[in-house]
């Protein structure tokens, strides 16, 4: 428990260490990489180059200094990181190894002005974020283990099948190797995926597109240029190749109205819609199905989606647009998602819940342009690919 002293000392320091944030943040992550290597493959190193994760953690540290006495505000935030972190299976023996390095970078950067007091009030509050976190993951963790076919930690599957649903994009279907149920998962959840590449270790997070009961669990994967699991898992996984899965978790869910369900993806961000789309239809709601993507080339699903479409008529609608369309693609479906799509979509008589997922920029536009459009924010749900984070 903080003492007064130490919030004193905070609040008169948090907008200097705000104002600093995102280079402590940077400073930290190679400062922790060099002390402790074995901690780099719990990270995708892509979005350390891109700036993502320390963007992630510098927003999360210095929001929780602004809402630790806002329950509401203080869910909204830890949830998506204890979903991240449970889906590498983060221990609390690490907090340790992240406490040393990040008060190491705050005092690196601020240099004499952090005092030997601030640095230890910073600490005590980053202990506060840090037990509170623990706790939510250790209740997370006795339910997944708890759960029937559930674990905990790391479990051993094999690859069933792999499917190529586009020129960029391949399902994968995983089996236990134990031949044991496996955990029913939430439409909308991910699984997090631990691969041997090299000799090392990489773990990442990907949508399931399988249906929940499944005895298999589907994964579907972009292969990216710079992504070194995306192409492990294109160029060297073969069927019977074994693999450690973390049982499914996430908070993209849908919520329990009757209202219309709205879905707008980009990309390889259609692939928790599937199972979140098959869901709302199973519960006789209506689903507008908006996707954006380059060109037929890359549109994976389009053929089962069509056929989805024409199986539940107007239950289900699905329209689709090209960014980069070839000369072959129809006309009508060139464009990107903006805010007129989506206004001539939107219903009329009653708010939708809004599903959107894909690059952060188009999350963001599209958050913008729902806002516009009066849908407010309890109705707007969006999941990260990679670091949680915020839109605006």
């Amino acid at each position: 428990m903080l003492n007064q002293k130490q919030l004193d000392l905070i609040n008169a320091t948090a907008p200097v260490v705000a104002e600093n944030a995102e280079t402590i943040a940077s400073t930290f992550y190679p400062l922790m990489f060099e002390r402790y290597p074995h901690v780099r493959s719990m990270f995708n190193m892509r979005h350390q180059q891109t700036g993502e994760q320390p963007r992630a953690l510098a927003r999360s540290v210095v929001a929780y200094a602004l809402n630790r006495n806002d329950p509401e505000a203080l869910e909204r935030l830890m949830r998506p990181i204890v979903n991240k972190h449970v889906a590498i299976n983060l221990q609390p023996d690490q907090y340790t190894i992240v406490a040393e390095c990040l008060m190491a970078a705050i005092g690196k950067v601020l240099g004499d002005a952090v005092t030997a007091e601030i640095l230890d009030a910073w600490s005590g509050l980053y202990w506060e974020f840090a037990e509170r976190l623990i706790d939510a993951e250790e209740a997370t963790y006795r339910v997944l283990e708890e759960a029937p076919g559930g674990w905990r930690g790391e479990r051993d599957f094999y690859l069933a099948d792999r499917v190529a649903e586009s020129e960029e994009i391949v399902s994968f279907y995983f089996k236990p190797l134990d031949e044991h149920p496996v955990r029913t998962f939430q439409p909308g959840q991910y699984l997090g995926v631990a691969l041997d590449i090299d000799g090392e270790q990489a773990l990442r997070q990907y949508s399931l597109t399988s249906r929940p009961g499944d005895d298999v669990y589907r994964i579907s994967v972009k292969r990216e240029g710079q992504g070194r699991a995306s192409r492990h898992l294109h160029d060297h996984m073969k069927v019977g190749d074994h693999v450690r899965l973390l049982a499914p978790v996430g908070d993209m869910v849908l919520d329990d109205r009757e209202a219309p369900v709205m879905l707008i993806s980009a990309g390889v961000g259609q692939t928790p819609m599937l199972s979140l789309m098959a869901q709302a239809l199973d519960a006789g709601r209506q689903v507008i199905y908006l996707h954006g993507t380059r060109n037929a080339r890359v549109h994976a699903f389009h053929e089962s989606l069509k056929a989805m479409a024409e199986q539940y008529g107007s239950q289900l609608i699905y329209r689709y647009v090209y960014s980069d369309p070839t000369t072959t693609d129809e006309r009508r479906h060139r464009g990107i998602i903006n805010r007129a799509l989506l206004a001539d979509y939107m219903p009329r008589d009653v708010t939708p819940s809004c599903y959107f997922t894909g690059p952060t920029g188009f999350m963001r536009d599209v958050d913008s342009a729902l806002a516009a459009l009066g849908i407010d924010t309890p109705y707007r749900h969006f999941e990260y690919f990679g670091p949680s984070g915020q839109l605006h």
